[in-house]
């Protein structure tokens, strides 16, 4: 009888610990995250954004639509950097670079004319 009494207890110790530790917040606070590839995905496990070191040593940046589609890049390297807005056909609407030569900018409209700065 005593030992049947001494297994409910532990067991119910063990329920009110586990609920105690399920019931804390599960979000930490970190100083400092180091990773070699970045990924978000939506709830679907799709990637939506990226932060990679290319093999040029150049990192970038980018996000996609819902469907996986690149939208925007952002990159940086030794020669500089720039960055691309894509329109609904991937083609760039507005691009900007700034290097040796200086910064550029450039606005595309729907019937691919462009005008540079």
């Amino acid at each position: 009888m005593k030992t049947k009494g001494l297994i409910i207890s532990v067991l119910l110790i063990n329920a009110a610990l586990l609920l105690f530790i399920g019931a804390r917040p599960s979000q930490e606070t970190f100083d400092k995250i180091s990773v070699r590839d970045f990924e978000l995905i939506d709830p679907n496990g799709k990637e939506r954004a990226s932060i990679r070191i290319e093999s040029t040593g150049e990192i970038v940046l980018r996000l996609r639509d819902a469907k996986g589609t690149i939208r925007v890049k952002i990159g940086a390297g030794e020669e500089g950097s720039g960055f691309v807005f894509l329109d609904e056909d991937t083609n760039p609407a507005i691009h900007g670079t700034a290097g040796k030569d200086g910064p550029r900018f450039t606005l595309t409209d729907k019937t691919g004319k462009k005008k540079e700065y």
